[in-house]
């Protein structure tokens, strides 16, 4: 027989960091579009699973020397590597014992709303009348908030326990009758200490504007996150459409040129890391000012020896450099001053150094 407790103990087994089931009557009410009853009509259960972020993979981005771990570590390669093999594993052992299961990740490509929550105009038409527009997108956060894993913070991310902000989601929809876990009180964790608000770098999280919601028996509330800007800040481009006297970061965004912002020491946007790894920004304000401030108070089980920030925070300032290195508007980098002519050639030829 199939149990809550097996199925624990073998999404922890096959890698997930945490789990908690929900029943899916939680999702009455849920909009169509979100409502993971659309894809299976005889769900039983919801199986969410954290999967950490790494503390060690912000880093680099916190000390502005290296970039693309967070997003090949802690962004890409989870989503699109290590979960999907953990909850496609955890479906199979479900449907060894005669319960269908679908693996749910981060399917978004095929979505019919957008990363805001916009419908995609022409993009799928409803199979026949009651149905949703193909494809269904079933909300992660709250999917994990209405399983009992932890409760939605104030700029929107999940929290738990274990990992604070650290973590992404991934959770199987089952016709097997489970144990749910009891829902998490809202301020458990989050204590509005709006760390999040003052050190996001777009001011994408607004301190006072909310979305308000009914989940789990609990009026569930965090802020309304501007996500236009956090998509542009998000990889490193600046918000304002002032010219910084840098070349294009981006290609334009609806014919608006985009310049680097201080959060990127980056002339052009790295290209993406594992489809969607392109987080220049580090989770600046979402995640790890979060972090810092849950761990100051003890928030979070997962403890370390150190202080996660121990040097002052960094600043790009692109417009000085904008004036020793003067641009042209089409170029990839600064064009230096002409140089003094060369010495005369050393006698040893130089080291070459070739990454792998």
């Amino acid at each position: 027989m199939l149990t809550a407790q097996k199925v624990k103990e073998m999404a922890l087994e096959f890698g997930a960091d945490a789990v908690a089931i929900g029943n899916i009557e939680r999702w009455e009410g849920a909009p169509i579009q979100q409502d993971p009853r659309q894809i299976m009509p005889e769900a039983k259960s919801v199986i969410a699973m954290a999967f950490r972020v790494m503390r060690g993979s912000l880093r680099g981005v916190e000390e502005g020397t290296f970039f693309s771990n967070y997003s090949a570590m802690g962004y890409g390669g989870i989503t699109y590597l290590y979960m999907p093999m953990t909850v496609i594993n955890l479906a199979k052992r479900i449907e060894d014992e005669g319960h269908e299961a679908i693996p749910y990740g981060h399917q978004s490509d095929w979505r019919a709303i957008d990363n805001v929550g916009r419908d995609r105009k022409n993009f799928s038409v409803p199979v026949a009348p009651g149905r949703a527009i193909p494809d269904v997108a079933v909300h992660l956060r709250i999917a994990a908030y209405l399983a009992g894993l932890g409760e939605i913070g104030w700029s929107k991310m999940l929290l738990t326990k274990q990992f604070g902000p650290r973590q992404r989601v991934g959770i199987v929809i089952t016709d097997a009758e489970l144990e749910p876990d009891p829902v998490m009180k809202p301020g458990t964790l989050c204590n509005r200490c709006m760390a999040c608000v003052a050190q996001c770098p777009a001011g994408a999280i607004p301190k006072v504007k909310s979305v308000k919601a009914k989940l789990g028996g609990y009026d569930v509330e965090w802020a309304d996150v501007d996500m236009d800007r956090c998509n542009t800040c998000f990889v490193g481009a600046e918000i304002k459409t002032a010219d910084n006297g840098m070349p294009d970061y981006v290609e334009p965004w609806n014919g608006i040129r985009k310049k680097p912002g201080w959060w990127s020491p980056f002339f052009k946007k790295p290209r993406n890391l594992y489809n969607t790894g392109q987080a220049v920004c580090g989770a600046r304000g979402c995640t790890r000012a979060c972090m810092i401030a849950m761990e100051a108070r003890g928030a979070v089980d997962n403890k370390f020896e150190k202080p996660f920030r121990r040097r002052p925070a960094w600043k790009v300032d692109w417009e000085q450099i904008a004036k020793d290195n003067p641009v042209n508007p089409t170029d990839s980098a600064p064009v230096p001053a002409p140089a003094a002519a060369p010495a005369a050639p050393a006698a040893k030829p130089p080291v070459k150094f070739e990454a792998d």
